[in-house]
């Protein structure tokens, strides 16, 4: 792995793992890989849950080493964070939102992956939001 295509794949996978086994085995995975990585759930109101969906990312990410405190790196992880929710603005505008955020980062490269179900009741839509950065 040496670049933004391999961590986005890698953010990807970890945002659909379907069990949180599953979640913490592909970490693991992914750390013998170099890869260092965090995953997180969210869900609620759309515009409501921008806020709280971008500190969640950062707060996995801290979480999990996957960043340190300084204000870029804390900076890449919500403009990634941020640039995934904004993908499905016209999905989700409106609706109820929830499901899994992945972060992976691979040396400078960070992406944040997002798998969305959009909706209401049982009447879901789906969608993956990707953002990356350079620290």
């Amino acid at each position: 792995m040496n670049g933004s295509k391999e961590v986005m794949a890698a953010a990807i996978k970890l945002a659909v793992t379907g069990s949180i086994e599953e979640e913490k085995a592909l970490i693991k995975q992914l750390k013998s890989e170099g890869v260092l990585a965090a995953a997180v759930n969210y869900g609620g109101e759309y515009i409501s849950s921008i806020g709280k969906i971008i500190e969640r990312s950062i707060i996995a990410a801290h979480r999990e080493g996957v960043i340190g405190v300084a204000h870029n790196e804390e900076g890449a992880v919500a403009g990634a964070a941020h640039e995934a929710i904004a993908q499905i603005d016209n999905k989700a505008l409106g609706l109820n939102i929830g499901g899994k955020i992945g972060i992976a980062r691979l040396d400078e490269h960070i992406c944040v992956a997002m798998y969305f179900g959009v909706g209401l009741v049982h009447l879901n839509e789906i969608a993956i939001g990707i953002g990356h950065r350079v620290i």
